[in-house]
């Protein structure tokens, strides 16, 4: 472990909300709610009521009447993300993107530059603010881990510096739920052995610890109980997976309209995994109900690609899957309805690692052509200008696979 401080941890404070208050000044200061249907985000102003992400609207609007609800704009938080990260590497070329809000960055070698850990937080909290008009909050350790802790204990918009020598004095009064890996059912079982803190968890017995937990997650968490983090920040880390969802709201979808929504999904998706010049080896299509629940279906394709066809019929028979499984209309969600779907390509790799297979005269280098010519068209003319006909009458809430207008064929450079 490093004998100074040097890791930091910056994570965006209500990043979804933020921007929407950052871009309508009407909205700042008031509880701002990002979402529908299900809520994606929610401003501190909301969270004082206890409006929480992933709660459903109507619980949402109940405990904070006074809420204004906005429509997510995920071009926007996008943008305002790759700003961000701009102001990262100003500063160090060791940065590990997380999220899209967070990131950890390795500063030791940028500290003749730029003064100590703790001023290069505030720095950094700084340029963010100014120069991308969004809040930061910051925690600075010696480990990934307790930099992450850091952050959390300082929000929202703050800093907090955990002094090498006082680092266990700072961990283990907190509850045991800031570990990794600690979720609603691991806590559960370390609540019921009466382990509630971090310093609890760090004076149990090892044999204890894995008895209940099992061996693996017993030694994890009582590492991190003690500090022990020994992972590096990798700035060479890349995106393991891309995805996208959208909020539907509490109204029952038809089976046409789920089909249409997750096809307009992956189509997007596959865009960027084009532009990042990855190929997908595993796609997920999910659902949230209404009632909260979560179903998925993943298929590993026997050759990772990137093509939208491929993507597409394959995201479109996992749908059907869950569809016309127990849950399904009839079951589970024609009952209560679809309130999120979503689309995640993972195991991401590169084009030039692949194993080829044998061609034959109809190899999909048409297809290839296509997803080429398309993304070349809408790079020109905006991503308006083409869509599938089958969803040209769904316009509603997917402004990039709309109807082309007259305006959209002539707004290019």
């Amino acid at each position: 472990m490093a004998s100074s401080a040097t890791i930091l941890h910056a994570d965006l404070d209500a990043f979804y909300a933020s921007v929407e208050q950052r871009d309508q000044p009407r909205l700042r200061g008031r509880p701002v709610i990002v979402g529908g249907g299900v809520v994606l985000a929610a401003s501190y102003e909301a969270r004082r009521c206890g409006v929480r992400s992933a709660m459903n609207g109507a619980q949402a609007q109940m405990l904070c009447p006074t809420a204004v609800f906005v429509e997510p704009r995920m071009d926007a938080y996008a943008e305002a993300s790759a700003a961000v990260f701009e102001r990262f590497r100003d500063i160090t070329p060791f940065v590990e993107p997380i999220s899209i809000d967070e990131a950890f960055l390795e500063v030791g070698g940028a500290e003749h530059l730029f003064g100590p850990a703790p001023q290069i937080a505030a720095q950094l909290r700084t340029r963010v603010l100014v120069d991308v008009g969004l809040p930061l909050s910051v925690g600075v350790a010696r480990t990934k881990f307790l930099a992450k802790v850091a952050s959390a204990q300082a929000k929202p918009d703050g800093i907090r510096h955990v002094d090498p020598g006082r680092e266990l004095d700072f961990l283990h009064p907190l509850p045991v739920e800031v570990l990794w890996g600690v979720g609603p059912v691991t806590a559960a079982k370390l609540h019921d052995h009466g382990i509630d803190t971090v310093g609890d968890l760090a004076a149990s017995g090892r044999a204890d610890l894995q008895g209940y937990l099992g061996p693996h997650a017993g030694r994890h968490l009582r590492d991190l109980a003690h500090n022990l983090d020994p992972r590096p920040v990798d700035a060479r880390r890349r995106d393991r997976s891309m995805g996208a969802q959208r909020a539907l709201g509490r109204r029952i979808r038809t089976r046409a309209e789920l089909r249409r929504e997750v096809l307009a999904l992956t189509e997007k998706v596959a865009a960027r995994l084009r532009t990042a010049d990855r190929v997908a080896h595993t796609v997920t299509v999910r659902y949230r109900s209404a009632e909260m629940r979560h179903e998925s279906r993943s298929r590993t394709l026997s050759e990772p690609s990137q093509q939208t066809e491929l993507l597409t019929r394959t995201a479109d028979e996992l749908l059907l899957d869950l569809i016309d499984g127990p849950h399904g209309p009839g079951g589970h969600l024609g009952r209560v309805g679809c309130t999120l779907v979503g689309i995640t390509l993972s195991r991401l790799g590169r084009p030039d690692a692949v194993q080829l297979a044998l061609r034959f005269p109809d190899d999909g280098r048409a297809t290839d052509e296509l997803d080429r010519m398309v993304d070349d068209i809408r790079g020109r003319w905006g991503r308006s200008a083409v869509a599938r006909a089958s969803l040209l009458d769904r316009a509603e809430g997917i402004p990039s696979l709309v109807r082309p207008t007259a305006l959209d064929a002539t707004s290019g450079p």
